[in-house]
């Protein structure tokens, strides 16, 4: 019969490892938000290592243009559940590993069910409003949170959250970016991103995971790890806790896909936040309120009777819009255009 702890000998044998660090990795629950170029990685070497649970939740399909950076998927995947994929292969990999896939978006209103289950969380995700999301929701929770990000040739990693010695928290996302939701950083299809940086970053996400239930001592618990895989250059630098508070979670902007909006137009005041140029070059109908130019259109908006959709290229622009127009008129129905109108541009 076969020695079950085996395929871990190589990481056991490690000075201070051992059965025991051993035992707490089959002992810990880990949930990885986002299945893309940082999941994938982080997901693989945390199966290897030994993690006992691991759940994945992404409500996002395999396209093409996914396959040069998120390597658990094939050209045969394309137009699959990610989650469903991911947990086929990763059980292939290690059978003895539980992996939990949730094939939904992750929302305010179920990240709390979501996360209560786990004891660290990793975020893997390309949008700002879902990484604000689960850091309030980690941050109310008590729970550790692995932030992971890249663009182009850059990438940062850092653990958010961790209770200290004195029984304070290690500062969270909100300390360091706390206007992260009005960011206008383009996500990987947009500004581009080199494969093998998401690899290198999603593996350093599954270090820290393994390193916060095994030697937590030596975690990113208040530091920022930064690399540049074109110079090859990497730093390390501290961070402070601010007098940001947290008290609730951000309502999650609320998304239409173009064949949803296509089917009900006429059931839906359209709104392009684009600016004027970008409206004149193309555009799928609609007025046409720049972003930063909807509050002097609150009048129109008070008085219309139909449902709001604003879109924009990607679907950035179009969320800021959704939140500007709901602290405004919070009992509006308000809907942000799921990734904007770049892939019809030139049909």
């Amino acid at each position: 019969m076969s020695n079950p702890l085996e395929r871990y000998h190589c990481q056991m044998a490690l000075p201070g490892f051992g059965a025991s660090s051993q035992e707490l990795l089959k002992n810990a629950k880990v949930l990885i938000v986002g299945m893309g170029g940082l999941g994938c990685p982080s997901a693989q070497y945390l199966t290897s290592s030994g993690i006992g649970t691991i759940g994945l939740a992404d409500n996002d399909t395999v396209s093409e243009s996914n396959l040069h950076r998120q390597i658990l998927y094939a050209p045969e995947d394309i137009g699959k559940s990610k989650v469903d994929v991911a947990a086929k292969k990763l059980h292939q990999q290690n059978p003895s590993v539980k992996i939990i896939p949730f094939n939904f978006l992750v929302t305010s209103e179920n990240v709390m069910d979501l996360i209560s289950e786990f004891d660290l969380i990793i975020e893997g995700t390309d949008n700002f409003e879902t990484k604000c999301l689960l850091n309030d929701a980690c941050v109310l929770t008590g729970k550790p949170l692995i932030y992971g990000a890249i663009y182009q040739y850059e990438g940062q990693v850092s653990i958010w959250n961790v209770i200290q010695k004195n029984g304070t928290y290690s500062p969270n996302y909100r300390d360091v970016f706390p206007n992260a939701e009005e960011s206008q950083v383009p996500n990987c299809r947009e500004g581009g991103v080199l494969p093998t940086l998401a690899g290198i970053v999603g593996c350093m996400q599954a270090n820290e995971a393994i390193k916060y239930f095994t030697h937590p001592e030596d975690s990113l618990a208040g530091k920022l790890w930064m690399m540049n895989v074109l110079n090859g250059k990497t730093q390390i630098i501290k961070l402070r806790k601010t007098s940001v508070q947290i008290t609730g979670l951000p309502q999650t902007v609320k998304t239409i896909t173009f064949e949803q909006l296509m089917q009900e137009k006429d059931l839906f005041e359209i709104i392009d936040v684009r600016t004027p140029q970008e409206h004149d070059e193309f555009n799928i109908g609609g007025i046409n309120f720049p972003v930063e130019e909807l509050q002097s259109h609150s009048d129109y908006i008070s008085a219309c009777p139909k449902s709001i959709v604003v879109y924009c290229l990607s679907g950035k622009r179009s969320a800021e819009a959704v939140r500007k127009i709901k602290n405004i008129f919070p009992g509006k129905k308000v809907y942000s255009l799921k990734d904007g109108i770049q892939k019809y541009k030139h049909i």
